[in-house]
């Protein structure tokens, strides 16, 4: 099965690369909220995040941080959002685990942040923290 991302760390995708690092490749979204949204991926394949190595989902994040700092230089953010779907139910579309950075204007019609909640009980609050730290991987 062809992955496009996989393509692109080839050489044998299109794509208008902004960085390149060991372990990593970013890249401009062809979809774009805005201008200068871009995508970093590993340059291994990773399906999501349970398949991605520690030192690469580091790198990815460093890149990503780069990538929004160079967003806001450049003129094209006043503010950035950092997305990552992991799986089709949480809207991930291309099957190789890949960072959004989406610069950000004020007005630009992209939802913001997150609806209002009411606050959980700190007795539940702490029964899933400890169910998560017990299924904490070691790596």
């Amino acid at each position: 099965m062809s992955c496009i991302f996989c393509d692109i760390v080839a050489g044998e995708g299109d794509a208008s690369v902004v960085a390149t690092g060991p372990r990593t490749v970013a890249f401009l979204d062809l979809f774009p909220f805005a201008p200068g949204h871009a995508l970093v991926i590993p340059r291994e394949h990773a399906v999501g995040l349970s398949d991605l190595p520690d030192p690469d989902a580091a790198e990815i994040m460093q890149v990503g941080r780069r990538v929004a700092v160079a967003a806001r230089e450049a003129g094209f953010a006043e503010a950035v959002n950092l997305f990552l779907a992991d799986g089709q139910i949480a809207g991930q579309t291309v099957f190789h685990t890949h960072l959004h950075v989406i610069p950000r204007r004020a007005g630009d019609g992209f939802p913001a942040g997150f609806g209002a909640s009411p606050q959980a009980p700190h007795d539940e609050l702490d029964a899933v923290a400890e169910r998560l730290a017990a299924a904490m991987p070691t790596s």
